[in-house]
């Protein structure tokens, strides 16, 4: 009976991720051909994979890919933080953000290259890995793109912008989006959407007529706690994080906008 050697073995595991005696019997099975191996434990691993598919997947990262004329940000879930932090998943998700710049703009679907790298993780890592999101944005004339990815790899912020920014500026406000409380819901006041502008107006009008106020005075003292509400949560208007003595907009400068931002965080709701 043909006996594989250790090298042979542990470039298997290598490749696999799987365990040296089940690297072994695959290849005896293929008699030593490393791909024939390989191709074994796919198939035979696969539908132990599908029935662990019901498992939360509720760790991962964010992967973020700029390229010309666009940019990406995907969102790759495991079961496990410290898968989340293995280098194979990391290195996964960024071709998942790569792959997905090929994509049109908008929402991005798992297409068969991503779906391909999901089930390599999902047979390497024994856990219900999966491509929870992806979106491309493409960039119009003069415009540029430029990130941020918090340490954890949980939070990432892609920006768009234009004008004289640099692209440390850009990371910078990156940071701000990641870390700001409250977290910013749009670029200025007219950007928010309109669902959180007229949640909070409802939210106040019943607090100011539950105080005994008459609703036609609730309602002006609404309209400017409303101004007060826009400049918490506009991105512009915020205090800096990094030097809270100037705004979001001071960083930026007059000679500079930020088109859109997009702030991902593993698990939130899509």
């Amino acid at each position: 009976m043909y006996e594989p050697s250790a090298k042979d073995v542990m470039m298997l595991r290598n490749k696999t991720g799987l365990p040296m005696m089940a690297c072994k019997a695959a290849l005896i099975e293929a008699t030593g051909n490393v791909d024939n191996a390989e191709e074994l434990l796919r198939k035979q691993l696969k539908g132990k994979m599908e029935s662990r598919t019901d498992r939360t997947a509720g760790e991962g990262r964010v992967a973020i890919a700029i390229g010309t004329g666009g940019a990406s940000i995907i969102e790759f879930r495991a079961e496990t933080d410290f898968t989340a932090k293995n280098e194979k998943f990391v290195a996964a998700a960024q071709k998942m953000a790569d792959e997905a710049l090929k994509a049109g703009q908008g929402p991005v679907s798992e297409t068969p290259a991503i779906k391909a790298l999901v089930e390599d993780l999902k047979i390497s890592t024994g856990e219900n890995c999966s491509f929870a999101r992806g979106h491309k944005l493409a960039a119009g004339p003069g415009e540029t793109f430029g990130f941020y990815i918090h340490h954890d790899g949980k939070t990432g912020v892609l920006i768009k912008a234009s004008g004289s920014i640099t692209p440390e500026t850009i990371k910078q406000i990156g940071m701000h989006v990641t870390a700001a409380v409250p977290r910013p819901q749009g670029i200025t006041a007219e950007d928010i959407p309109a669902a959180v502008v007229e949640k909070e107006r409802k939210f106040r009008v019943e607090s100011a007529i539950e105080s005994g106020k008459p609703k036609e005075i609730a309602e002006k003292m609404v309209e400017g706690g409303m101004k007060k509400f826009f400049a918490e949560i506009a991105l512009m208007e915020q205090p800096f994080v990094v030097d809270p003595t100037k705004t979001v907009k001071e960083i930026v400068g007059s000679g500079a906008k930020i088109h859109q931002f997009m702030r991902w965080q593993v698990g939130e709701q899509a």
